[in-house]
């Protein structure tokens, strides 16, 4: 009932991220009636439930029956499945230090949520528009930030009970209580990211990657620090290499053509996320025995 729960939850916010996906790019109010972009007829409550409504009309529009894109019911279902793999992330049943709620859990969860929305739109918007918005990318990278600051503090609950309120509350946030070393990580990774996208940006003249790489991965380099920021870009080359000659042979692409590459770093982004460790151990582990 938990995962059916959260499952519902995120296919919910999916239906929210498609609305800024779809406004974000034309300067468009995110708040406001949803319209179908054909007939531009106000989109009743009970044709926007994610996913269900788009099986119950056959994937078109009530009033003048033009398809809906198939957009709005992956994006739906992706997000959902995206929550549920950052709930098992967190508390899994199967390993007992996951397996009970925490407060650091809890609030873990909700940060990857909401980077999970961040990572949704961005993939979307730049394959559809090839642009990564800097109202998405922007927020992400100072919530990546902030979450960095908050986790490298340490406190000290049992020593603040023993000082006036004011004082414990200036004690737990004392430079002194800040992991600095634990801070190094994340900081040098984004910093490492972004000027090597920034070298090709400057080395292609804006050909082969955009500012808007640039700035994904450093926010990359934040969120997932050393060494999975490593493995991500690993992965997300090694995806674009693959799909992009795929598309060269099947002859949806030229080699001159532009393809947008935040989807891929996207998706070695969240591959890194849930998998990074395990993938870093195997090839460490092939290394060694090979």
């Amino acid at each position: 009932m938990m995962y059916f729960i959260i499952f519902l939850f995120g296919i919910s916010l999916g239906s929210f991220l498609n609305v800024i996906i779809y406004r974000l790019p034309k300067d468009e109010k995110i708040s406001g009636r949803s319209r179908c972009p054909h007939c531009k007829k106000v989109i009743c409550w009970y044709d926007l439930i994610p996913v269900f409504s788009f099986i119950m009309l056959s994937g078109k529009c009530r009033y003048c029956h033009q398809k809906i894109s198939l957009q709005y019911p992956l994006v739906e279902i992706a997000t959902g499945i995206l929550f549920l793999l950052i709930f098992n992330f967190q508390f899994s049943p199967q390993d007992p230090a996951k397996a009970g709620p925490t407060g650091q859990a809890i609030f873990n969860i909700i940060y990857l949520w909401l980077i999970a929305c961040f990572l949704v739109v961005i993939f979307v918007v730049d394959l559809k528009h090839y642009i990564i918005p800097d109202k998405i990318i922007y927020p992400a990278i100072g919530i990546a930030f902030l979450y960095q600051v908050i986790f490298n503090f340490q406190f000290s609950p049992k020593e603040s009970l023993r000082l006036p309120t004011g004082q414990a509350i200036f004690n737990k946030f004392s430079i002194s209580n800040f992991q600095i070393t634990n801070f190094y990580p994340p900081i040098l990774s984004a910093l490492g990211a972004a000027a090597f996208f920034l070298v090709i940006v400057l080395v292609s003249h804006g050909h082969w990657m955009g500012l808007g790489d640039v700035k994904l991965a450093g926010f990359m380099g934040l969120f997932l620090g050393w060494p999975n920021i490593l493995m991500a870009l690993f992965l997300a080359f090694g995806l674009g290499a693959i799909i992009g000659l795929g598309l060269v042979i099947l002859g949806k692409k030229k080699f001159k053509s532009e393809i947008p590459f935040g989807p891929f770093l996207v998706a070695g982004t969240l591959l890194a996320l849930f998998w990074g460790k395990n993938l870093i151990d195997w090839y460490l582990a092939t290394l060694i025995t090979s």
